[in-house]
């Protein structure tokens, strides 16, 4: 069986939401790379180093500069021919792509992936989490996208895939990139950080949010997270929220201040490996999935914390 990866980059390195694809993809079987974009070379020698990876395709053309669905999908789906399986990171590009992808192919799209039981056969959550579903699939051509946080990242090194350049599809014409604004940060990605510090809508305002969270974050060298709550009521920008509608984390250590634990923000950080509560609430539904909790005062504990680290 091969299996046509999508490779989530930058345009100069390989992000690492592609390595944890690359582990589902190899226990389907062979494993293939798209690197698509403009003046990739870089990106497609680094990707072929990944461990387990058999051949690159490349397709170098400024129709996918921006990663835009409309013009990728046609290019994919025209690679699937010699393929059996898509998968995507199911970020916000990889949840974009696939869907077009299975469309043009006609075939049902499997989402959010956490385990794969055999080739035919995956499970995925449903009800924000608190069940887990198998679905079997009988398309002939499978497009998938993968939670990353479920599978371990594959190696960057050890391997010595050939690199193949593909014929583009060009330019669709059915969107036009205009402009992008992203936040800019010295702590880590979300996605990608070892330790998360998160606030909630408990911390009250803006400036109170960044006068508690961020010395903590900055002792730590963590990322920093957000509620929904904290998000919507403007305390944190959108690129902070953890939970099912934004980023989906599994740190080493995820510290949750002033977080009460709706089903919501649950459901984007249960899986992380030590879960720290701090909520003067000592019902708070946050407790029930915690390792370590601290019942009290936030303004007060957590200032007392940063201090002694």
């Amino acid at each position: 069986m091969k299996t046509l990866v999508w490779v989530e980059h930058d345009g100069s390195t390989v992000k690492d939401a592609t390595l944890a694809v690359v582990t589902a993809a190899s226990q389907l079987g062979e494993v293939h790379l798209l690197v698509a974009g403009q003046g990739i070379d870089a990106v497609a020698a680094e990707a072929a180093k990944i461990a387990g990876v058999g051949k690159v395709h490349v397709a170098d053309d400024a129709a996918y500069a921006h990663a835009l669905a409309e013009n990728v999908a046609p290019l994919i789906a025209g690679l699937m021919a010699d393929h059996d399986a898509f998968l995507a990171p199911a970020t916000t590009n990889g949840k974009n792509i696939a869907p077009r992808v299975a469309a043009l192919l006609d075939v049902m799209q499997i989402s959010d992936i956490l385990s794969v039981e055999s080739e035919d056969t995956f499970t995925r959550p449903i009800y924000a989490g608190n069940a887990i579903a198998t679905v079997q699939t009988k398309d002939a051509k499978k497009v998938i996208t993968v939670r990353g946080t479920a599978f371990a990242k594959a190696a960057t090194e050890g391997g010595s895939g050939t690199i193949e350049a593909v014929a583009t599809t060009g330019d669709a014409g059915l969107s036009t990139y205009v402009g992008s604004e992203i936040a800019k940060s010295e702590r880590p990605e979300l996605t990608s950080a070892k330790i998360i510090v998160s606030g909630g809508r408990a911390l009250g305002s803006d400036e109170q949010f960044h006068a508690i969270i961020d010395p903590l974050a900055d002792k730590l060298g963590a990322g920093v997270g957000a509620s929904r709550a904290a998000v919507d009521a403007g305390y944190a920008p959108n690129d902070y929220q953890v939970g099912q509608t934004g980023k989906i984390v599994a740190p080493e250590v995820y510290v949750a201040v002033g977080i009460s634990g709706a089903i919501q923000h649950l459901a984007g950080m249960k899986d992380s490996k030590t879960i720290i509560a701090i909520n003067k609430d000592e019902d708070a539904p946050i407790f029930q999935v915690a390792d370590l909790g601290l019942v009290g005062d936030l303004f007060k504990l957590v200032p007392e914390l940063t201090e002694k680290l």
